[in-house]
């Protein structure tokens, strides 16, 4: 063999090798830009919303009693941990709310209207 087919092969491998390992790679960056434009649309979505009052356990204050801050929801235990069938279901086992506070909502008369 001549050293010019083995470096006409030599160069042939090296360009394969470099298409191989740049072609993965546009893919990646690809998928990492749509995943990065997910997130920042659902950021814009979630900054519209008005927060909710999520306990730690999952629950929302409604399911909180107001004088003890005990848990009232019931949840579900899967049939497949305990053996059975079917599901069961007990009370959450939360001991009080531990989630933001909403604030109070209060009545401001309009400043604007002059009517009395």
């Amino acid at each position: 063999m001549d050293p010019v087919s083995l470096v006409l092969g030599a160069a042939i491998a090296f360009g394969g090798v470099l298409v191989g390992r740049m072609l993965p790679r546009r893919a990646d960056r690809q998928a990492l830009q749509l995943h990065q434009q997910q997130h920042h649309q659902q950021a814009l979505s979630s900054s519209q919303r008005t927060p909710q009052p999520i306990c730690g356990c999952g629950h929302h204050l409604v399911f909180h009693d107001q004088k003890t801050k005990m848990c009232q929801a019931q949840v579900v235990i899967p049939g497949r941990w305990t053996g059975q069938t079917g599901g069961t279901y007990r009370q959450c086992m939360c001991q009080g709310y531990r989630g933001p506070v909403p604030l109070d909502e209060y009545y401001a008369p309009d400043l604007l209207n002059d009517d009395g």
